[in-house]
């Protein structure tokens, strides 16, 4: 039997990294973050100063890169050439590089055997923005989870005030706004709910609310 995929897919800030690790872990599935492959691809480029235009040189970057991800006693470490950069890669230019990256079919082409790779047994959660509807387009269980731009930057300010960091809501509101925009407009792969996911808005959910639906979802299909 083949194993199960279930699939995230959604807008930057609405909570997919967060559920879909409780949802894997509560499964007992292994995990894709597939935008960790291209903020990776983007923090890469950036190291080699590889212009964000050069599509083909891009797409050389997302091939040759050497990616691991291993489990510490503090989460997931995300290496790239032997170094960890788990921390570097959740920097907001990193994101919104790894947007302009995203839009690049080439690179896209690149990474796209490397994520299915990631298919083992029991099963695999895969969050990401064409989870459902490219890479895994037979997958078990969809989801497509949402929230609104405003909600999303709110989440985004206090996370990184948790961390320590200067925020500014309408600049993180402006650059939610703008990703959006490019994430749903590219020719390669847009953002677009699969036509069986499962739509949730988590703008006025909480996480263990969102877990649950996710899960019934999963019970129903298995």
């Amino acid at each position: 039997m083949p194993e199960t995929v279930i699939t995230i897919d959604g807008p930057s800030g609405a909570g997919k990294g967060t559920v879909c690790q409780l949802v894997a872990d509560r499964l007992g599935f292994h995990l894709l973050d597939s935008g960790a492959l291209y903020r990776l691809t983007a923090l890469a480029a950036e190291i080699q100063s590889v212009s964000f235009d050069d599509v083909e040189a891009l797409a050389d970057v997302a091939e040759t890169m050497s990616v691991k991800f291993e489990v510490t006693e503090s989460g997931v470490a995300t290496l790239l050439d032997g170094k960890d950069v788990s921390r570097a890669i959740r920097q907001e230019h990193v994101g919104m590089n790894a947007s302009k990256v995203a839009a690049c079919q080439p690179v896209r082409d690149a990474l796209l055997q490397f994520q299915r790779n990631f298919v083992q047994a029991p099963g695999l959660v895969a969050d990401g923005r064409d989870m459902g509807t490219t890479v895994f387009p037979g997958a078990a269980v969809k989801v497509f989870l949402t929230a609104s731009a405003e909600e999303r930057a709110r989440r985004r300010v206090l996370q990184l005030d948790q961390a320590g960091n200067a925020t500014d809501y309408d600049a993180i509101l402006l650059d939610i706004n703008e990703r959006d925009r490019r994430d749903m407009e590219r020719n390669s792969s847009p953002l677009v709910a699969a036509a069986d996911a499962l739509q949730l808005d988590s703008t006025e959910m909480s996480i263990d609310e969102v877990l649950e639906v996710i899960l019934a979802r999963v019970e129903e299909g298995s």
